[in-house]
């Protein structure tokens, strides 16, 4: 049995502002198996966001095993955000990543 996926406290400040430029926006987290938080459609591309916060410890901040291992085995776009700022880096940079 699995448990309630956990929700990031500044994930709906990265989805509001995000929607607020202009992109579209899926919540992702409950998929669960390592799969990012955000699913987000900007400017024609899909990019795929998995959500830290900064305000708990670094450990805390780290990914999961599960997040690992979904990160290791994706071929395509993925990147770690901590902030706004990052989320808009990553989709404005071809979402190469952080």
């Amino acid at each position: 049995m699995r448990r309630a996926a956990r929700v990031d406290e500044n994930q709906s400040d990265i989805v509001q502002g995000l929607m607020y430029m202009g992109a579209t926006v899926q919540l992702l987290h409950a998929v669960g198996q390592g799969c990012p938080d955000l699913l987000v459609g900007f400017k024609g591309r899909n990019y795929l966001l998995e959500v830290k916060n900064p305000d708990k410890d670094p450990n805390q901040q780290k990914l999961t095993k599960d997040q690992e291992r979904w990160h290791a085995l994706w071929s395509g776009q993925k990147a770690v955000v901590r902030t706004l700022d990052e989320a808009i880096i990553a989709i404005n940079c071809n979402g190469n990543g952080l």
